[in-house]
């Protein structure tokens, strides 16, 4: 009997399941279901990069999906021989005593702090603050030495200290919390024991500070100096983790019902969809995959002898079995990317949104027909003019830090800046500013990469932005000075889950022999233009200069003038 094995990809603004043969990695059917709530602005305030997203988005779009691609596919249940979910992270959830996230139970439904805390929310700036002032000065390990040396507030357990300081009911009633990923896997498993159950090694070890050589989590009293709670919390998590490969349970009669599957079906443990992704792209040593979608995650893996006990500074962590069993996996990435020029459109349309549609000069049809025109077309517009302005041409120079700075060495407080504006600025000119920007972005992680000894021989693009925009693969290509290849697959993180789901259930052997059978292939490549390259190093040094200057110089004036009221 053939076997088929599911990968469900929790997205930032979707969630997608694809049905994939074992044997070939071909998709058989594929479902995305977006999220309704969040789709409405729900439970979200921009303005304070409060990010929330309710349970249920993620339960109504599991049940979507996962039922479509088994009817679409139209294979016998029985086999479709595993799942494995990958999500994105850090995305903590507090659950209570059963597992069961606190946004369902009564009186939390609409409170925003027993929600999901999404990667991009960053309320817990100063928490992340003191866990680094802590880390440095508390004369014990030094916890976040394998999480680059900084905690970003992007992570696990600064929104957990954050929430438990400004929502004392939350505090009281989250029993435990679960990564996005682990709380998946643990709905639709039949190992229902939070004590025990398998918690992912990609979540703990890239972003709550887990590590073998202090066997597990930091400490209680580490935790206490922080707050009383983190250390009660403590008692109520984990101190093992597994990788993908492994399996978590097999799934439970309520789900297999609802999705048309038996029990005889394994769920693998949950990831990351960055680092699935790389697997689905057939990550291997040397390589950097860059994941590119709304931001960036960048993702290597490496053997430990040539790790060893280095410590990567500036990086999103370095985990042991976080990507493939046995290596090293290695993360970094950008807050925003495709968020930066989605931005900028939004600026764009807003005469579009206020003034058109409130127009009494046209009717309501034609109203709804011209704002999809504009929308529709606005970023190809843009691209088809920025790629006629000849590198000679005066063009903005502009940061990337929209949503802060991940890597390398993450500060979530810091904000964009664009100089070298002019009356001859025209759209199209801020346009390819912005993408410089993240090119610019990018080239400071790879730098960081080498200099800390990593080797990058070869680049990988895999996501919306990889395989729809030329334009920005072709900038990055020059600015990197590198070439780079595109996977083919428009769903390479669920492949990736896909892949990690037929290790669990023994098809293959192991995660690399799986990844070379059933990991995508590449449909484009770009390479470095030597013509443009030196014009593209020269406008790196002056964004090295705004940035060096924004940071350095902006942001203390800004505490000083604080600091004097």
């Amino acid at each position: 009997m053939k076997k088929y094995v599911i990968g469900l990809d929790y997205g930032t603004d979707s969630v997608r399941a694809v049905l994939i043969d074992t044997e070939n990695g071909a998709e058989l059917a594929t479902s995305v279901s977006y999220y309704q709530r969040w789709k409405e602005g729900k439970f979200c305030q921009p303005e304070q990069n409060q990010f929330r997203q309710h349970p249920l988005d993620h339960i109504e779009g599991l049940e979507k999906t996962i039922s479509d691609v088994v009817k679409e596919s139209g294979v016998a249940p029985e086999s479709i021989v595993s799942i494995c979910i990958d999500t994105t992270g850090s995305s903590p959830l507090p659950v209570n005593k059963e597992g069961i996230a606190l946004a369902l139970t009564p009186g939390f439904e609409q409170n925003p702090n027993a929600m999901m805390i999404l990667w991009k929310d960053h309320t817990s700036i100063h928490e992340a603050e003191e866990i680094n002032h802590l880390a440095r000065n508390w004369g014990g390990e030094d916890y976040t030495k394998f999480e680059g040396g900084i905690y970003s507030s992007e992570w696990f357990w600064a929104k957990i200290l954050h929430i438990n300081r400004v929502d004392e009911n939350v505090k009281n009633e989250a029993y435990s919390w679960m990564e996005h990923c682990d709380y998946i896997t643990f709905l639709l498993s039949d190992h229902q024991d939070l004590a025990t159950f398998k918690r992912s090694r990609c979540a703990a070890g890239h972003k709550a500070m887990w590590h073998e050589s202090w066997n597990g989590l930091p400490s209680k009293d580490f935790l206490g100096q922080l707050d009383a709670s983190l250390a009660e919390l403590r008692d109520r998590l984990y101190d093992k983790t597994y990788t993908s490969d492994e399996v978590a349970g097999n799934l439970n009669q309520e789900w297999a019902a609802k999705l048309g599957l038996t029990t005889n079906t394994v769920i693998a443990v949950g990831t990351f969809d960055a680092h699935s992704g790389a697997v689905g792209a057939k990550v291997e040593e040397n390589t950097l995959i860059r994941i590119m979608g709304t931001s960036t995650c960048d993702i290597m893996v490496a053997p430990n002898e040539i790790i060893g006990d280095k410590t990567v500074k500036g990086i999103c962590g370095q985990v042991n079995g976080s990507v493939i069993p046995g290596l090293i996996g290695l993360e970094a990435g950008q807050s925003a990317f495709g968020d930066l020029l989605a931005w900028y459109k939004d600026i764009l349309l807003w005469p579009t949104q206020n003034i058109l549609m409130n127009s009494n000069i046209i009717d309501d049809n034609q109203k709804q027909l011209l704002k999809e025109e504009i929308e529709n077309n606005l970023i190809r517009n843009l691209t088809l003019e920025a790629e006629k302005i000849p590198l000679s041409e005066a063009v903005p120079i502009a940061l990337d830090w929209v949503n802060g700075r991940r890597t390398p060495d993450a500060n979530q407080e810091l904000k964009a800046a664009i100089s070298n504006l002019s009356l001859g600025t025209k759209a199209p000119h801020i346009f390819k500013a912005l993408v410089n920007a993240i090119c610019f972005g990018s080239k400071k992680i790879v730098d960081r990469f080498e200099e800390e000894g990593v080797k990058i021989e070869k680049v990988i693009g895999i996501g919306g932005v990889a395989r729809k925009s030329p334009f920005i693969m072709q900038t990055l290509a020059n600015v990197l000075n590198m070439p780079i290849v595109v996977a083919a697959s428009d769903q390479a993180p669920a492949l990736g889950a896909a892949i990690y789901a037929a290790v669990a259930a023994g098809v293959y052997h192991n995660v690399q022999e799986a990844s070379q059978k059933m990991g995508s292939d590449f449909e484009a490549e770009y390479f470095p233009q030597t013509e443009h390259v030196e014009k593209y190093a020269e406008l790196m040094s002056q964004y090295q200069i705004l940035a060096d200057f924004t940071e350095n110089n902006i942001k203390s004036k800004k505490k000083l003038i604080v600091d004097s009221l």
